[in-house]
């Protein structure tokens, strides 16, 4: 790939996702790079399972007290629980809802498990927790949580590179992407691609960006 072949430096390590593709094109490229797979993904990806069983629960409960519980929860199954609102009792409404469906309550608290294994304070003690991770998950009585852990067992030593790597992840792309779509639609499109290339290599220098 053209992207590859511009590179000069040596990469010792490529962050990613677990997409099939991604994963082909470093090793057929870099073969000897590591690969990080970014703890963000992995998390969103859990999140995107999770969605989807609630969805299948909450079409389950059709009628009874289980359809009004399960039925606004889905951002809440998704926030950081340090960020739950007590105000607006959203720590409440998500405890009922998990009190009152044991499947969602098991995959919701095996997400948070698998969140704090990336906050491990080494390698050694993430691996633990990784294996255990994916034994509790085998084990349970959750269809989603025996695939999902099925994905961790086969992309471990990746997840695990984290910690050889001083926490690499894709954030900084994320975040120059994220910029580079802000830079465009302040522009609202720039007829000159060269300007427009040479105004995304500045990206780095400032905190903001003047379109002129």
């Amino acid at each position: 790939m053209e992207a590859f072949e511009t590179i000069g430096a040596r990469i010792e390590a490529v962050a990613t996702d677990m997409g099939p593709a991604y994963i082909s094109a470093v090793r057929a490229n870099i073969p000897d790079a590591t690969l990080v797979f970014d703890h963000f993904h992995i998390i969103k990806l859990f999140n995107e399972k999770l969605t989807k069983l609630r969805r299948d629960l909450q079409r389950e409960a059709e009628n009874g007290l289980g359809k009004p519980v399960l039925k606004g929860i889905r951002w809440l199954l998704l926030k950081n629980p340090d960020n739950l609102d007590d105000k607006r009792n959203e720590r409440q409404r998500l405890d009922e809802a998990l009190k009152l469906n044991e499947p969602l309550a098991t995959a919701y608290y095996m997400k948070e498990e698998l969140r704090n294994i990336w906050h491990q304070p080494d390698k050694l003690s993430a691996q633990n927790a990784l294996d255990e991770w994916v034994k509790k998950a085998a084990a349970s009585d959750v269809n989603m949580l025996k695939q999902f852990s099925k994905t961790i067992a086969a992309h471990r030593s990746g997840i695990l590179a984290y910690f050889d790597f001083n926490g690499l992840s894709t954030g900084p792309l994320e975040g120059t992407n994220n910029k580079i779509k802000t830079l465009h639609k302040m522009a609202y499109g720039f007829r000159d691609v060269e300007f427009f290339k040479l105004k995304i290599m500045a990206l780095h220098e400032t905190n903001y960006v003047l379109v002129g």
